[in-house]
């Protein structure tokens, strides 16, 4: 979780996910910080897939964004059924990050 990485083009210091439980953490800090539900992950790779995660006791609101941050799909997901969800493959694949909260542009 300590590597960075600058997104595809965007000067927004990016967090490289490391572990699966760093998910619900990475998005309560957000919400704390930033005072907006949920936070963003981004995976790495020739499209750059944005998502927004948001958690819950009950599980994952994941949203799936375009390019200007328009909603396209959500899933809700039990804990369980996230472990298989495309943001979980590509933290395993190395290819998750999330942009830093802490940045200051």
């Amino acid at each position: 979780m300590h590597k960075q990485a600058h997104a595809h083009g965007h000067r927004i210091p990016m967090l490289m996910v490391d572990e699966p439980q760093d998910i619900e953490f990475l998005v309560k800090e957000s919400e704390v910080l930033t005072g907006q539900a949920g936070r963003i992950f981004v995976i790495a790779g020739a499209d750059w897939l944005t998502y927004r995660v948001l958690w819950s006791q009950a599980g994952f609101k994941v949203e799936r964004l375009d390019d200007k941050g328009q909603v396209l799909h959500t899933q809700h997901q039990l804990p369980w059924e996230f472990v298989e969800h495309s943001v979980i493959e590509a933290l395993q694949a190395g290819q998750l990050f999330t942009p830093s909260v802490r940045h200051r542009g």
